[in-house]
Parts: structure tokens; sequence; C-alpha cells
């Protein structure tokens, strides 16, 4: 006797255990339980004899971050469900008030990126996109190393006027332009990964050049003004970032070439095709032009934000999402283009705004940060800077990149002058590393908006950015031990 499948002729396979995703998934949920069950730990001390207790709440924020790293680097669901699931977990643990862990969902940071991702969409669906993608294909040629290094040079530059996010949510279709041109596959490549990754990397490369790029110059600047009463100019900041930001873009551009050397070294053609189908698209369309005006405005009020005090006070979240319902008020965008939206993607940083909150409302990350630092205060000076470095690095893949300097800067600079080091390099060398989260897609918006274009997995975004972690790191240093002394900035304090 045959079953009803059998008889319909319909063949049915067992689909095979992921023992992987399941190992994962109870890995992370073995650190929640073994963290957040455990006894109290014990207080931080600080250099002056401060004791920061690790409360209850706090150490349950610890055992929620460390789930929710092991769930996000793995992919053991969708990246949006872990972002849930952290809102969750405080709820239900009595870490935070389910109306304060599920606020942070939407945080004007969060709404941003929403803003950010609309002028992306934008570009595309008007034929901005492809405009500039072909003038520029045109213009580098049809070396792929060549096409690497524009849209590189092209990020950091744009960083340089508009916040990062912004930048790689205006790149990103670009670049998805210039891939359809490359491959027609549905399967990822070696020059894709590079393409998509890279752009993120240099995004964050590029931004940390001027105090237009990333809100978190402005926040270490302000730390270190509170704390030690000394103010550090807009044009200082970029004399002594400029040569680290585009140093760190040619490197990145050299690090891809080798890791992921496209498969093919020329696109045969394709400047020729390239100026084509640039004329084919004819002159700019009504639609082109109203977009054209909306972003440039958009941009010019939030750059001029820092210049202008009419503009100080104006929310830059606010600035941006005027834009998103201008382009439904002018008919640019409609009801479908909204459902479009990647809300995993937008789930993915609500999720990290929560966790980053958490861990420094119950008082967490402060502990963390004070541990680490203390370590610390009897070392040498150079590998007192640089373990500061490597703390804001690791955490601003974690939360947000302006709570990591806000919670290792101000332990930092107590600890400094007894070690005989100038406050401006703890700043400076504390901005670099924030500004590029190599290892986790939560660390900057940029690496969400990459992960975006199905190139590439979590676990291989993690895997790349731990030699280019290394990278910055050596460059970090770089800096600070030849690079900032001959430019003039006092590194190391006079004995007395």
């Amino acid at each position: 006797m045959t079953n009803a499948t059998t008889e319909m002729g319909v063949m049915t396979e067992k689909e095979p255990i992921d023992w992987k995703r399941i190992i994962f998934l109870l890995t992370g949920i073995t650190l929640f339980g073994v963290v957040y069950f455990s006894p109290l730990w014990p207080d931080a001390v600080d250099p002056q004899g401060e004791h920061f207790i690790l409360t209850k709440e706090g150490k349950g924020a610890i055992a929620v971050f460390l789930i929710a790293a092991t769930w996000w680097v793995f992919e053991v669901v969708p990246i949006g469900v872990t972002s849930l699931t952290i809102g969750l977990l405080q709820a239900l643990f009595f870490i935070r008030p389910a109306k304060v862990a599920f606020k942070d969902f939407m945080d004007p940071s969060v709404l941003f990126i929403f803003g950010s991702i609309v002028i992306g969409m934008v570009f595309t669906k008007t034929g901005l996109t492809k405009r500039i993608a072909y003038k520029m294909l045109a213009i580098v040629g049809e070396k792929t190393s060549m096409i690497y290094l524009g849209c590189f040079v092209l990020t950091a530059a744009l960083t340089h006027i508009m916040a990062h996010t912004a930048v790689a949510a205006t790149m990103f279709p670009l670049l998805m332009a210039i891939y359809a041109l490359y491959s027609d596959e549905t399967k990822p490549t070696k020059f894709g990964k590079g393409l998509f990754i890279g752009m993120a990397y240099v995004a964050g490369a590029g931004s940390i050049i001027t105090l237009l790029g990333a809100a978190r110059g402005a926040v270490a600047l302000g730390f270190y003004k509170d704390i030690t009463g000394q103010d550090i100019s807009f044009f200082q900041l970029t004399y002594y970032m400029a040569p680290i930001g585009w140093g760190m873009t040619i490197l990145l551009w050299v690090f891809f070439m080798l890791v992921c050397k496209p498969e093919q070294e020329t696109i045969p053609g394709l400047r020729e095709k390239a100026s084509r189908m640039y004329k084919e698209l004819g002159s700019w369309s009504t639609k082109e032009i109203m977009t054209a005006v909306i972003v440039a405005s958009t941009i010019l009020v939030i750059s001029l934000k820092s210049f202008v005090p009419a503009f100080s006070e104006l929310d830059k979240t606010g600035v941006l999402l005027v834009s998103t319902v201008l382009f439904f008020v002018v008919n640019i965008l409609d009801i479908n283009d909204l459902e479009e939206i990647p809300w995993n993607i937008i789930l993915l940083f609500a999720g990290a705004m929560s966790i980053g909150f958490c861990l420094w409302e119950t008082g967490a990350a402060k502990w963390m940060a004070v541990n680490w630092l203390t370590m610390f205060q009897n070392a040498p000076a150079i590998v007192f800077i640089l373990g500061m470095a490597f703390f804001v690095m690791i955490m601003t893949n974690f939360i947000m990149n302006v709570a990591a300097i806000a919670i290792s800067l101000p332990v930092a600079l107590v600890i400094a002058p007894y070690l005989g080091v100038g406050g401006e390099v703890i700043v400076f060398s504390a901005l670099i590393v924030a500004g590029m989260p190599f290892l986790l897609l939560v660390g900057a918006a940029p690496n969400a908006i990459a992960y975006n274009s199905k190139q590439f997995t979590t676990a291989e975004f993690f895997m790349y950015g731990i030699p280019a972690s290394l990278l910055l790191m050596v460059v970090t240093w770089v800096a600070v031990q030849f690079i900032w002394p001959i430019m003039g900035m006092t590194v190391y304090l006079p004995t007395p």
C-alpha cells in the first residue's frame, strides 16, 4: 500500500539538520544563562579608588550583549530577529522596563538610517544612480582594480561633507549598478565582496577626517573640553586626521586587492559601454532634478549645522526625514516603495541602539571600561594608548561608537597624565578606531547597508574584519609614534 504522496508522484526529501546553526544558537543561550544566573561579580576600581558596582541589571546587560553578539556573527536567525530578542530579554528578565528597552528601537539614530536608505532608493528609482555610475566608469576605465579605487575614493571624499550613513546609502545603489555590469550571476563573487565590504570600511575611514562625517567627533571633542578645559577646532581635527583617513583608504584598497582580488582583471569594452549607456539615458528628467535638489538641500542644511548658529539647533534626523516626506509629496515615491524598505537592516540597528543604551544605563559599559583600562595604569605609555584604542575598537563593534567613546575617554584622560601621555593623543587615537568597526554589522550603518547586497555573510564580514582591524591598530601605532609627533602633536608630556 502506497501513501498519498507516493500515489501523486511527489518525492519529499527530509531536510538535513543544520548542526552548526543549532550549536551556535545554543551557545548564545548558554552564555546568556551562565552570565545572568552567576553570582554578582567584583567591583571595578579606578586609579583614584572609586568603586563601580556591577548590579544584577548590569550583569544581565552583559548577558544580553553576549547572546546578541553570538547570534549576529553566526546569523542563527535573521539579524533583525536577534535585535527583537535583545528587547524582549531585557523586558522578560527585568533588566530594563519594556517601555524603555523598546523605545530605543525608534531612537533618532535609527530613523536617520531609515531616511538615508530612502535616499538610496530614490537615487535608484529615478535613474540618478545609473547616471552617476556610468559617468564614473567612463572615467576610471575597465580595470577592476581601478574600479575598486574609484569607488573607494569617491566614498571617502563624500564623507567629508555628509554623514557616512548617508554616503553609504547613496553609494549602495551606485555600486549595485556597477556590479550589474561586472556579473549577471546571482551568486556572490570576490569582486562583489570587495566592492561592498570595502565601501563600508572606507566610509568609516573617510568619516574620521571632518566633524561632518559622524557625530562621534563632536561628542569626543566635547568630552575633552569638559574634562581638560581645552578646545580642539574643526580644522585642527581635520589636520591630524586627514593623513590617517586617506592612508587607511589606500591601505584598504590594497587589502581588498589581496583578499578579494577580482576574478577578472578587466571588463572588456566597459568604458565604451558605460559611455553609450550614459548617452542612452538622455537628458535629466524632472524627477531626477527634483531628487538632486532635495538631497543637495538636505546635505547642505545638515552640513551648515556646524558653521551657522541659526542652524545649530536643528536636529539632523528631522532635517533628513523632511526629504523622505518630500519624496512622497512630489510623487517620486509611493506606497509600494515604502514596502521595499529593508526592515531587517532597520531592526538590526534598532537592536544595536537598545543593547548600547542598556549597557550604558545599567553601568555595565563603565564597569568594563574601568576594569580594562586600569590594567594598563602602570604600563608603558604606548601600551596604554594602544590598549585604550583596542578597547574602543572592540566596543564600537557592539555598541554605538559615541557610547564607546563616552565610557572610555573620561577614564583614559584621568590615567593619561600619570603615564606622561598627552590628552590630545587619547582623543584622536580613540576617534580613529571608533570610526572603523570592521567586525560586526551593528558596528556602523554602512556595514549593514553593504550587507543588503547579499554578497557576503555576517561570518565572512567578521573574518575579513579580523586582519583589517589588526591593520587599523598598526596604523594607529604609526600615527602615535611617528606621524602626529612630526605634525606637531604633543604625544608624550615632558617629565618634571
